[in-house]
């Protein structure tokens, strides 16, 4: 099954809220955000929002064997394309909510990586708040958030609450470089607890 920028378009306009990216992230972004993570030190990794596996794909490249690994993607069309593509990665059709559910069922209580393709723009502030909460409670103290955000949906106020979100939340955030050969243009939040 592969994905072309229509079947992004369609997926982002049936689903505008379990739809991420109007089209696969570049690898620029995927090394940038895979490299931000050091995964190579992670215990417990768990991606939100997968897509169709572009992230999933390096971070499988780059956990140790030890790494505890999986996704959870709430669009079925997309969880069955990271499915495809990573036979070997463990993906579950659920939304991130139900992170805490999924990590007990692995056998472990917290992580120290989460990596977030979440469209958080387009949420609104009741479900913003609810999946941060689920992110403070899941994260092992010093354990990181990554997430992408897109350039151009800075200026919308539902992803300048994200960012008011994200700064209060937790104690350390930083932002990496602006990748232009994304399409559309995306950086990195690193979100430490």
């Amino acid at each position: 099954m592969s994905f072309s920028i229509f079947d992004y378009l369609t997926q982002s306009f049936i689903h505008p809220t379990k739809t991420g990216s109007v089209a696969p992230s570049s690898e620029q972004l995927c090394e940038l955000l895979t490299d931000t993570a050091e995964l190579q030190n992670a215990s417990t990794v768990i991606e939100f929002g997968p897509g169709t596996g572009v992230f999933t794909e390096r971070i499988l490249h780059k956990i140790s064997t030890d790494t505890t690994f999986f996704a959870l993607e709430i669009n079925p069309r997309f969880a069955a394309a990271t499915k495809l593509r990573c036979p070997q990665a463990t993906v579950y059709n659920d939304s991130a909510e139900n992170a805490k559910k999924h990590l007990l069922n692995h056998g472990v209580t917290a992580c120290d990586c989460i990596i977030s393709a979440l469209p958080w723009s387009v949420f609104n502030s009741n479900l913003q708040d609810r999946l941060l909460s689920t992110i403070w409670e899941i994260l092992e103290p010093g354990g990181k958030l990554l997430t992408v955000a897109y350039f151009h949906a800075l200026i919308f106020p539902s992803a300048q609450r994200f960012r008011k979100r994200l700064y209060s939340t937790f104690p350390t955030v930083t932002k990496t470089e602006i990748v232009w050969k994304n399409f559309p243009p995306a950086f990195v939040y690193c979100a430490q607890k």
